[in-house]
């Protein structure tokens, strides 16, 4: 094995992608298999969540996938019982659910607030709390990487709750990793710039987009490859074992800017 492959592999690690049947997790979560981790997809859609576990064979690990209400603790509850009876432990947690919307401040009901919320926020704290209590329970430590956003702060504008729920993940990350450390749990975020997918096609507009590569010193949005790195390096315990309570950035450098 050579040095890099003994610093980044996973292999003989169970890593859940939840949201893995979405485009930017789905990436993620072959990324994790090509570096040798077995791989369970927990998804509202099932058939996508199916789609990318077969496609995840060919890397030669271990997949599955479980539909999952992930703002569901009992969803959640039995998709962590069938995994551990399947897999045996659980290594490598993505908590990536998300939803988006453009609609004003003021027009922003109460339906729509709480839905965002209960996807963007909730999902991942039910996820942590489930999920590492589990990893706790082994006493092997593990590595739980959340989804955050570069609008997590300062807030973009058009996207108040989602933008608001983001925040909310990045406090969480922070306030996990200390509680968390002792069990040699690591808790970090990753906080993509613009990877345009299905959720956030609707608010670009031409001037929206120019805004955006203004904005960004690469002048471009990203390839959901690009996360892929950050993804690998966050979830070996060899390459990032002093990192924890980190927000990392991959946006193309948007939030080095000021002006």
């Amino acid at each position: 094995m050579s040095y890099l492959d003994e610093l980044y592999s996973l292999d003989r690690k169970t890593a859940v992608v939840i949201g893995g049947g979405g485009v930017l997790a789905g990436i993620m979560a072959e990324g994790l298999a090509k570096a040798g981790a077995n791989v369970v997809i927990l998804d509202l859609n099932l058939e996508n969540a199916r789609k990318k576990a077969d496609e995840l064979t060919k890397y030669n690990v271990k997949t599955s996938a479980i539909k999952v209400d992930a703002s569901s603790k009992t969803d959640l509850e039995n998709a962590a019982e069938e995994i551990i009876k399947e897999y045996g432990a659980v290594n490598i947690i993505i908590n990536a659910p998300g939803i988006n919307s453009a609609t004003p401040f003021l027009e922003i009901s109460e339906e729509e607030y709480e839905k965002i919320m209960n996807v963007n926020l909730k999902s991942i704290y039910l996820s942590c709390q489930i999920f590492g209590k589990q990893m706790i329970e082994q006493g092997s430590g593990g590595s739980i990487i959340n989804i955050s956003s570069v609008s997590s702060g300062p807030p973009l504008s058009r996207v108040f709750t989602y933008s608001l729920s983001k925040a909310g993940v990045n406090n969480m990350t922070q306030y996990l990793s200390k509680e968390w450390a002792m069990h040699k749990i690591r808790v970090n975020a990753i906080a993509p710039g613009f990877f345009p997918a299905e959720q956030n096609r609707k608010i670009l507009t031409k001037e929206r987009i120019d805004s955006i590569f203004n904005h960004t010193p690469m002048n471009r949005f990203g390839d959901p490859n690009e996360l892929i790195g950050a993804t690998i390096w966050l979830a070996s315990e060899k390459a990032s074992s002093f990192v924890t309570g980190a927000v990392i950035r991959v946006d193309g450098g948007y939030t080095a800017m000021t002006i």
